[in-house]
């Protein structure tokens, strides 16, 4: 079976996992421990990984904060920013309607406690209207949350112009990056972000790791607060023994991923280019704007075809999905086409292919004839 589902996860590149290992068997000192030198050996080797990170973002390796991933991270931008809106009387966020859950739900954590969260609605094609954010913008406005590559749709959002439009205003820019570190370079590098979070199992990294990049504004860090406490470790914002064999494996994928970029984005290309060629005959509707997607992802409806239908007819052919990893267990409609205004058949019908750069044989004529024997 061919695995169809790197949005979910991605295998660990073997050049990865081989740093992993030395590090777990035999370079295992905890980086905290300063007297010998297993500690400064695993010191080292985590200020380097804040480098090849830090390198991807075209920022300095001390804005960088390792976390368990990017649901951690993105915990932390939004919740760990509570404390200053509050002080400083702005309790007005703006975010989008397609956000992961990752980060509508610490929204509603937010909204709870009295914060005032605007959701913008996306375009048709999947995307949010930077002039959307410019009517929400208030001069109270704390905090502007958006994605930068959607995790069901592959739609790539505007952050050059939602950076743009938000200019010299206070509020501080927040990006979920996960579906799109190591993989959309230059957006993320837009000074601008304040906040960016990542996941290392989105490029080849094991799980369990990823990044909160915090950016500054000349000499001044976001004024975030810690949500545990124990340590003082990753500069008091979150504490606890750095993972060092995970750290280790985060930064060289990242270096590959930088190194690589442009090899990767040809040999997904053709993938991409291979499947909807196939695809062609069953008149699919995908969903989102292709020519704002990324090229390793495709979300389409088949009319006549229920997606968990699909996906049991397809269980020995191509491992796929119907949506998000993170919320596949609940049966319910995608938020995210919901929101795009999609109507509930092409919602329920709708089926998400992502694959990876090394990968060349996709059965997708397999795949094809058994999606048209459900369609029969």
């Amino acid at each position: 079976m061919t695995y169809l589902d790197y949005n979910a996860t991605s295998p660990v590149d073997p050049r990865v996992a081989e740093e992993v290992m030395r590090f777990m068997v035999l370079e295992f000192g905890n980086s905290g421990s300063r007297t010998h030198v297993f500690g400064q050996s695993a010191k080292e080797r985590v200020q380097l990984a804040r480098t090849e990170v830090a390198a991807v973002l075209a920022a300095d390796p001390s804005e960088v904060i390792f976390t368990s991933g990017a649901t951690e991270s993105n915990n932390l931008a939004i919740l760990g920013l509570a404390e200053h809106g509050v002080k400083v009387g702005k309790i007005h966020i703006i975010s989008t309607q397609i956000e992961h859950k990752a980060v509508l739900e610490p929204l509603e954590v937010l909204a709870a406690r009295g914060f005032e969260v605007e959701l913008i609605a996306p375009t048709a094609g999947g995307w949010v209207d930077p002039d959307s954010i410019r009517g929400a913008l208030r001069p109270d406005t704390l905090l502007v949350s958006t994605m930068a590559v959607n995790n069901e749709t592959g739609v790539i959002q505007p952050l050059d112009e939602i950076a743009e439009v938000l200019g010299d205003h206070d509020a501080l820019f927040h990006v979920d990056a996960a579906q799109s570190f190591g993989k959309v370079i230059e957006p993320l590098r837009n000074r601008r972000i304040d906040l960016i979070a990542l996941s290392g199992h989105k490029i080849g990294a094991p799980k369990g790791v990823g990044a909160l990049l915090t950016r500054r504004r000349g000499y001044k860090r976001p004024p975030l607060k810690p949500l545990m406490f124990g340590g003082g470790q990753e500069r008091g914002l979150r504490p606890g023994t750095l993972p060092v064999a995970l750290i280790a494996g985060l930064g060289l994928a990242s270096t590959l991923a930088l190194k690589e970029s442009d090899e990767r984005h040809a040999r997904a290309l053709v993938v991409r280019e291979i499947i909807m060629g196939a695809l062609a005959p069953l008149n699919p509707q995908y969903n989102g704007d292709l020519e704002r997607t990324v090229d390793t992802t495709l979300n389409f409806s088949v009319p006549g075809i229920d997606s968990e239908a699909a996906i049991v007819a397809l269980k020995d052919v191509a491992a796929i999905s119907n949506g998000s990893a993170c919320t596949s267990q609940s049966y319910e409609p995608s938020h995210v086409l919901t929101a795009g205004g999609f109507d509930d058949a092409r919602v329920a019908g709708a089926l998400r292919l992502s694959w990876g750069y090394e990968q060349a044989d996709i059965p997708i004529d397999a795949v094809v004839s058994r999606l048209r024997d459900l369609v029969r």
